[in-house]
């Protein structure tokens, strides 16, 4: 499929949601907007490099690298200056804000936790989340697995101790 105007419409118009409200669970209001567009502009810049049917966890993968390579050139923020309310408007929010499944996802590796919100947050399963971790499918739904059976375990001691 030839990778011009069109098909980036295409991509734009079907996925330009999904890659904002990556951003939005992840990072600070004001900045979603910007890295969802650069998202875009890479899209747009390595277009022949986007696999067909793969478009959505290409452009995650791309989004979790701007967002690491963000994340280090960010200037600190003070705590005082963080915002006291949380936006309770997307029910995903909701897990972000309880203690007792912030506390156990914080305790997973950083791979497991991201291989879980990329399925339970994204939606992601299968060849779309291998894509994004780098991975074959089979691998991707081992992670997957191995990840979901880290957390069980986990709550499981946190509600024992």
């Amino acid at each position: 499929m030839e990778h011009g105007p069109q098909w980036f419409e295409d991509v734009f118009r079907r996925h330009a949601t999904a890659v904002h409200r990556y951003f939005a669970r992840r990072t600070h209001p004001g900045e979603v907007d910007d890295l969802t567009a650069e998202v875009f502009a890479t899209a747009w810049r390595r277009r022949e490099d986007v696999p067909d049917g793969l478009e959505l966890a290409w452009l995650y993968r791309t989004a979790g690298y701007l967002l690491a390579n963000h994340r280090r050139k960010a200037k600190p923020v003070l705590v005082e200056n963080l915002p006291v309310e949380v936006d309770h408007a997307d029910p995903q929010h909701l897990v972000v804000v309880d203690d007792a499944v912030r506390e156990v996802l914080g305790r997973l590796s950083a791979r497991d936790r991201q291989v879980l919100v990329l399925h339970a947050w994204e939606g992601l399963s299968g060849a779309e989340l291998g894509a994004v971790l780098g991975i074959s499918k089979g691998g991707a739904e081992a992670a997957l697995s191995r990840a979901r059976a880290r957390l069980r375990e986990l709550w499981a001691e946190r509600e024992v101790g």
